[in-house]
């Protein structure tokens, strides 16, 4: 299992277009591994975007990506640059 944490930069956080575009670059990845985003304790699987919205991820707000899988260290890293360039 890897994970990281991410502050999100974006100045509306991860609302419906981002979180969206995060669960599709998520689904990629998804047959093979299970990814977690996680926010103050609570936690829910990346393909699930209702779920992500409901997490109310702001700017300046810490998510914890956890991935599991047979290449969960290059699929960290690929989640982690997306997120870099993207949240």
């Amino acid at each position: 299992m890897k994970s990281f944490e991410y502050t999100v930069t974006d100045p509306i956080g991860i609302h419906a277009r981002p979180a969206g575009l995060l669960v599709k670059e998520i689904k990629k990845y998804a047959g093979d591994h299970t990814i977690t985003i996680g926010k103050d304790g609570k936690s829910t699987n990346g393909v699930k975007l209702m779920a992500i919205m409901a997490m109310s991820i702001k700017q300046g707000d810490v998510a914890t990506v956890t991935v599991d899988g047979p290449d969960e260290e290059n699929v960290a890293t690929a989640l982690e640059a997306y997120m870099k360039a993207n949240l």
